[in-house]
């Protein structure tokens, strides 16, 4: 799973307002999305999504596709009404009108985007170790995790245009090793060192009832479905805005059949003791599936480079909206500042790195065996507050009609997109407990505290409000 960034390109003539190139057709959008979506929870948390209710770990992975699916229309509506890259946030703002409300899903925006990349470190280190074959323990594993975020925060300091096509290029390795997984369960089946009679036992985790199970382990599986709505960033690059529907939704198909398939091959080669328990569950999918062939060898290799994408869009994404929201005058002015020469901004790229390292090293010592799927959870949590706002905020604007056409979703699907987001809001669909609504309350609860003292500062100093100035920039 990944955030975009999209960079922005003065216009030549003199005057003009900035505007961005637009550069992207159907096929390179279609890359753009697939790869947007493919990425750290497929690879991570197939094993624990298993672990919670046995071989039928497809279930949630199909329930987790329906609902990014419904709140996709939501999208695909929005985008098309408001063609600007601003997401989430945009619309809270054009429906509600509360400039408070609209920083709380920023601001959920921007945690969100913490919490999946250090999701996305832990999985690298994991891999890493794997690799080069270490004996390391979880904490071992911890001081990789942080040492590659530090990598991250240096790259992004040093000032990095994303390049479209070098996502391609990134997609296209993501979705190879996932193929390869695919084919090597399939070989494994044909073979018969695979048992497919898994897949159809539901076992749940701890005695827990099949409602708890399957709710708990969809919540889960959502992270690897989000990514879906970050592609709202790239309608200004897009040749043709009125695409993005059929382009949106054929994507999501696309991953969610992978996915599927994923999850079948994965329960069929390996037992789900093993799989749930494993820090690297696809390898462990290469390794039975294919013992005399050395692909485990370059597995792991595969997903670090996959992951790695996954963690530095996600950092440049939360250092770039904070800086956005510091323009805006709703956060300290002090995350405005860049570096010299580079322009890249260097206070919130410390600052978001630090809270990553944070969330790292306590979800670590707290819960050690479980950081991947309480990270991986609690970037879940945040998102599916934010689509349930999102689904909320259509249905508002459908009394603000533009004069130009747009995608319109079925009037049911925004609802049925709302209930389903916020039941898995809901504490029944979390696995650890409270950790996820810990750590959430804690990213928010920074983001509380930075704007009261913005108004503080603003009140008194500048003896100014503290609002939105213009929303369609916070991108």
């Amino acid at each position: 799973m990944s955030h975009s960034d999209s960079t922005t390109e003065a216009s030549a003539g003199a005057g003009q307002p900035e505007t961005l190139k637009r550069v992207m057709g159907p096929k390179l959008l279609l890359l753009f999305i697939v790869g947007d979506i493919l990425g750290t929870g497929v690879y991570a948390l197939t094993g624990e999504v298993a672990g919670q209710v046995g071989g039928a770990g497809w279930a949630p992975v199909i329930l987790a596709f329906a609902v990014a699916l419904v709140t996709a229309f939501s999208y695909m509506e929005l985008v098309t009404k408001y063609p600007n890259a601003a997401g989430a946030a945009l619309y809270t703002h054009k429906a509600f009108g509360v400039h408070f409300v609209t920083f709380l899903v920023a601001f959920a925006v921007l945690s969100s985007g913490i919490t999946s990349a250090s999701t996305a470190s832990n999985v690298f280190a994991a891999n890493m170790v794997a690799g080069f074959g270490w004996d390391l323990s979880g904490t071992g594993i911890m001081w990789i995790a942080l040492g590659f975020l530090a990598v991250v925060a240096a790259i992004n300091l040093r000032g990095v245009g994303e390049s479209v096509w070098f996502n391609v290029v990134l997609t296209l390795i993501e979705l190879s090793g996932l193929l390869l997984v695919i084919v090597v369960g399939c070989f494994a089946l044909g073979a018969g060192s695979a048992d497919f009679s898994r897949v159809m036992i539901f076992e749940t985790a701890d005695d827990k009832g099949v409602f708890l199970a399957i709710t708990g382990a969809t919540s889960l599986a959502f992270f690897s479905m989000v990514g879906f709505e970050d592609s709202v960033n790239m309608v200004e690059e897009t040749k043709d805005p009125k695409v993005f529907p059929k382009i949106m939704l054929t994507g999501l198909s696309i991953t969610g059949v992978i996915y599927v398939l994923v999850s079948l091959v994965a329960v069929a080669a390996v037992p789900i003791g093993k799989l749930s328990e494993s820090e690297t569950p696809l390898l462990e999918v290469v390794r039975a599936g294919a013992p005399g062939v050395p692909i485990d060898l370059i597995f792991p290799f595969m997903t670090m480079f996959a992951v790695a994408n996954s963690a530095l869009i996600n950092m440049l994404m939360a250092s770039r909206l904070l800086y956005g929201m510091s323009k805006q005058n709703v956060l300290p002015p002090v995350f405005g500042k860049v570096l010299k020469g580079r322009r890249s901004p260097w206070v919130s790229i410390v600052f978001t790195t630090l809270i990553a390292f944070v969330l790292i090293i306590a979800v670590t010592t707290l819960l050690p065996d479980t950081v991947t799927a309480s990270l991986g959870g609690t970037t879940s949590l945040l998102l599916l507050a934010v689509f349930a706002v999102v689904n909320v905020a259509v249905l508002v604007l459908r009394k603000k009609p533009v004069e130009h056409e747009h995608f319109k979703a079925p009037t049911y699907l925004p609802w049925i997109g709302l209930f389903t987001c916020a039941f898995l809001v809901g504490p029944w669909a979390r696995l650890d407990e409270l950790i996820q609504y810990q750590i959430a309350v804690a990213l928010i609860g920074i983001g509380v505290v930075l704007w009261v003292i913005t108004w503080f500062w603003n009140r008194s100093v500048k003896g100014a409000s503290t609002k939105f100035r213009n929303p369609e920039e916070l991108s």
